[in-house]
């Protein structure tokens, strides 16, 4: 590195002129070696993609209906559902179980991260359970949480809430670990109180590492949705998937799990819009 910068200084010296200045006067021609400008509503293209492909095998006769219904099916079956209110109620029961799960799992997730990151005594205590809930999969704790807490919607809420909290306190740990040492020891030097460190240092410093578990956080929350409604439930996307799969209606199940994918897709956009403002003075390869 030391090489290479005399090498780039060198050069520059010789000509007298520095990188800005010879920018201004368009004698350097720099290549970007990001990923490019972004591209209007990127985010969508993929979907797009899929979409498309779905509808052109369908209607080539690529796709068996009986396997995958063609878009159009599945758009009228979504309208049906619609104009019978059952698909807005269950919805509401699936946004509600999710919302509130995810909330409490956030919320407990950043505690522990801030107990087990700013205390060794935490650590201690906290992280090995922490490091064994996330080694034992959602699935295998259902069976123990049902004997635990009945069939009822206690028992969803807390698988939700088990599954969300342990990669917010991941991520939100370890970047809070990764703040530099020298702010700590600038916020000594200034004589900031204890909540001060936490507030001014400690939380911003951690923000980058919690918005990559929350938006983890969100998909979980989906996906551990997509279990507990099939245990014992009466409302909710996945209780009216399972009645769909008893009786065979293979178009009622797609728009399930098309409102999932679109439910994780636009809240993932959500928690980004949020991390853009929240960190806007950050220079990163996004920008």
């Amino acid at each position: 590195m030391a090489t290479l910068d005399a090498g780039v200084l060198g050069r520059f010296g010789r000509t007298g002129a520095a990188p800005a200045e010879l920018q201004a006067r368009g004698k350097v021609t720099r290549r970007r070696l990001g990923p490019g400008k972004p591209i209007p509503f990127g985010i969508a293209l993929g979907p797009t993609l899929l979409v498309a492909a779905w509808v052109i095998g369908s209607a080539a006769g690529a796709i068996d209906p009986e396997t995958l219904p063609a878009p159009w099916t599945v758009a009228q079956t979504a309208g049906d559902l619609i104009a019978d209110g059952r698909l807005q109620s269950n919805l509401l029961t699936s946004v509600q179980r999710a919302g509130i799960g995810l909330g409490l799992g956030v919320a407990i997730g950043v505690l522990l991260a801030l107990a087990a990151g700013l205390s060794r005594v935490g650590e201690a205590l906290l992280d090995g359970p922490v490091q064994i809930k996330r080694a034992i999969p959602t699935l295998a704790l259902i069976p123990l949480f049902i004997v635990w807490f009945g069939i009822g919607e206690e028992m969803k809420l807390i698988v939700i809430t088990t599954s969300v909290f342990v990669p917010v306190y991941i991520n939100t740990h370890a970047h809070l670990r990764s703040v530099d040492a020298r702010y700590v020891e600038l916020a000594e030097t200034v004589q900031l109180s204890r909540w001060g460190f936490i507030r001014r240092i400690a939380l911003p410093g951690s923000l980058p590492g919690f918005f990559i578990g929350l938006r983890l956080a969100v998909t979980i929350s989906w996906l551990a949705l997509v279990v507990v409604e099939q245990v014992n439930a009466t409302s909710g996307i996945g209780y009216l998937m399972t009645q769909a799969r008893t009786y065979g209606q293979i178009d009622v199940i797609v728009v399930g799990l098309v409102i999932y994918g679109l439910l994780g897709l636009f809240g993932d956009i959500a928690v980004r819009a949020l991390e853009r403002r929240a960190l806007a003075w950050r220079q990163t390869l996004a920008d």
